[in-house]
């Protein structure tokens, strides 16, 4: 059909392209991505890729999250919540992104060391988010006000209103000046933190944590290796519920995780529960705060029956046990 010359220019650009493929997406190749920028110093693309095969997805961002020092001891309203995740949200950002916050603060009279400070920052975001209430009614128009400044912020908000729809965060960034790209990635922090204080327990509250988040000995491997979320023991079949409201992102088995379910409650918020003995729910189902959707098991990479939870913001690994502002189970008891 072609010419010698011409199958063999075919064959090399197929042969090309199955290489590109197979390093932009497969595991081997995403992998491969994660060492080269590893030995050269730079950034790879490859964290969301193996991201899923961990058995976590979502959006990475530029700064490093910060969780609280210590869990908290009662529950927050959703104005404390956003208060705390503003807090620190600033705490993991440079001076530079930090500025129209402090511009801010400096017009309510507040320092910028009390922003940062352990005990006053929280109250004091709630006092910049009550100063912005009025011209920023929505949370995540608030957020952007806070991070970009009032104007941008406006500027942002009174272009959704000409084309309509909902005015989330992710569509007032696209609205932003250039330029703006930290104040976006701050207001999208403070948001997953916010929503990581609301979220419930999977388990009944009787549960003992075996092992905690952290560099840890591997009972498997034989070595040191980061525990990226908190083992739950608990008998093979206890009931396993959705922490929020969410959206089912994997439901499927493999050999480390066992059978395993990711959860994406949206606002760069997954949570993931393996080792499962049964799943209850599919792909693409969305699901309800304290729907049952698994039964625990002792399935893939296990030493014994209990639930792997881990939570991810912005597809970063937290300690759930940060976040577990009080007791709030919504399993009422052990058995199915």
């Amino acid at each position: 059909m072609f010419p010698r010359r011409a199958k063999g220019l075919l064959d090399f650009c197929m042969a090309a392209l199955c290489v590109w493929a197979a390093y932009h997406h497969t595991p081997a190749g995403a992998l491969l991505r994660k060492a080269t920028a590893w030995a050269t110093g730079t950034r790879s693309t490859a964290r969301p890729l193996l991201a899923y095969y961990d058995g976590v997805s979502g959006t990475a961002v530029s700064a490093p999250l910060v969780a609280p020092d210590v869990p908290l001891m009662r529950p927050l309203t959703d104005a404390e919540a956003l208060a705390w995740g503003t807090h620190l949200a600033l705490k993991s950002m440079d001076a530079r992104a930090r500025a129209p916050v402090v511009a801010l603060a400096s017009e309510l009279g507040v320092s910028t060391a009390s922003l940062l400070d352990p005990q006053d920052g929280p109250v004091v975001a709630r006092r910049l988010h009550a100063a912005l209430a009025e011209d920023f009614p929505g949370e995540e128009a608030r957020l952007t006000a806070l991070f970009a400044g009032r104007v941008p912020a406006r500027y942002a908000l009174e272009r959704m209103q000409a084309e309509g729809g909902t005015p989330t965060l992710e569509r007032l960034a696209s609205q932003l000046p250039p330029g703006f790209e930290g104040a976006s990635v701050g207001a999208a922090q403070a948001l997953a933190l916010a929503t990581a204080f609301g979220l419930a327990w999977p388990v009944h509250e009787r549960a003992r944590v075996t092992s905690p988040f952290g560099e840890r000995f591997h009972p498997v491997l034989g070595r040191r290796k980061l525990h990226t979320g908190v083992d739950l023991g608990v008998p093979v079949g206890t009931s396993v519920v959705a922490v929020a409201d969410g959206v089912v992102r994997r439901a499927s088995e493999d050999a480390v995780n066992g059978r395993v379910l990711v959860v994406d409650h949206g606002r760069g918020v997954t949570t993931a529960y393996c080792h499962n003995s049964e799943l209850l729910v599919k792909v693409g189902e969305g699901v309800a705060r304290g729907q049952r959707v698994a039964l625990s098991g002792n399935t893939g990479r296990s030493t014994g029956p209990h639930l792997h939870y881990q939570l991810e913001l912005a597809a970063r690994p937290m300690d759930p046990l940060k976040f577990r502002t009080a007791l709030r189970s919504v399993v009422k008891d052990a058995a199915p």
